[in-house]
């Protein structure tokens, strides 16, 4: 995964005003777009788009500050008007392209990108592998932002706006694997985008055949291999620790690669005001 992600930084830069087909280059590699796309924007810390577009402005600034025409440079770097490329070019270095024209700054340069593996092994991973049948999460569903860091205030909100008689009868509708009430992310932007829009559920894990109540909404997994973390520890960021680990450590370790499907947190212990918790954490995968 390594040498992909540093061989699409080079067609990246070979084709800065082209549109970048990550799905061709990924099937090349024999992996998919959506698991490159998922691990280039753990390990950079930004999706292959943001990327690009930081890029193609870094480049483009040295012409933007000669005389040439504006719309041709626009043209150059994959934009249709001189107004979406100053958009672009506004939104990675804070300044209009006119301004620059006229002062030669400031600038904000985006350095290329290149992907080294360090492995350490001094905190082991605790995962397991497992291969599951189809099964249905069923809950109360509702789209939020996609938060990486602390608390997602959204989700506090959805799950305290249920009563307390609605999670205890949703833990007596359980049926499987993963076991309790489950907090379970969909419909994920492949780029992994913060404050893109994901389908949150809360709820919990029943067969593919089993009866759902009406008022419920629901998710269907098929069956596949699951790779499963157990975390401890302050909570949510022994779970958010997990989620970094597994894309620069335990990925790139492993002949495993992302399958398109939920992820989903089972919390097996907590304490009174969730300060802590122990935690499964599934990823659906296949073999890379």
């Amino acid at each position: 995964m390594i040498e992909f992600l540093n061989r699409l930084v080079d067609e990246i830069e070979r084709h800065l005003g082209d549109e970048l087909d990550v799905d061709a280059i990924a099937r090349e590699r024999g992996t998919t777009g959506y698991h490159a796309r998922r691990m280039f924007s753990s390990l950079a810390g930004m999706p292959v788009s943001e990327y690009v577009r930081r890029r193609r402005m870094t480049v483009a600034a040295s012409d933007v500050v000669g005389d040439e025409d504006l719309l041709t440079i626009a043209v150059r770097y994959g934009y249709g008007s001189t107004e979406a490329f100053g958009r672009a070019f506004r939104a990675v270095h804070g300044v209009s392209h006119g301004d620059v024209r006229r002062h030669g700054g400031p600038l904000r340069s985006q350095p290329q990108l290149r992907f080294r593996l360090t492995v350490e092994g001094s905190v082991p991973m605790d995962a397991r592998i497992l291969t599951h049948h189809a099964i249905r999460l069923i809950g109360h569903a509702t789209r939020v932002p996609l938060s990486h860091e602390g608390v997602n205030a959204h989700i506090e909100r959805h799950i305290a706006s249920l009563p307390a008689a609605e999670h205890d009868r949703l833990k007596q509708l359980s049926g499987t694997e993963p076991s309790g009430l489950l907090q379970v992310s969909a419909d994920v932007d492949s780029d992994y985008v913060e404050g893109s829009e994901l389908t949150y559920l809360h709820g919990v894990a029943v067969d593919a055949d089993a009866d759902v109540p009406d008022d419920l909404d629901v998710i269907d997994s098929a069956a596949g291999e699951w790779v499963v973390f157990r975390t401890s520890g302050p909570h949510p960021a022994a779970l958010q620790e997990a989620y970094a680990a597994s894309a620069t450590e335990w990925f790139p370790s492993n002949p495993w690669r992302l399958r398109p499907g939920p992820s989903i947190v089972s919390v097996l212990d907590r304490a009174s005001d969730f300060s802590t918790a122990t935690c499964e954490l599934w990823f659906p995968i296949e073999r890379a």
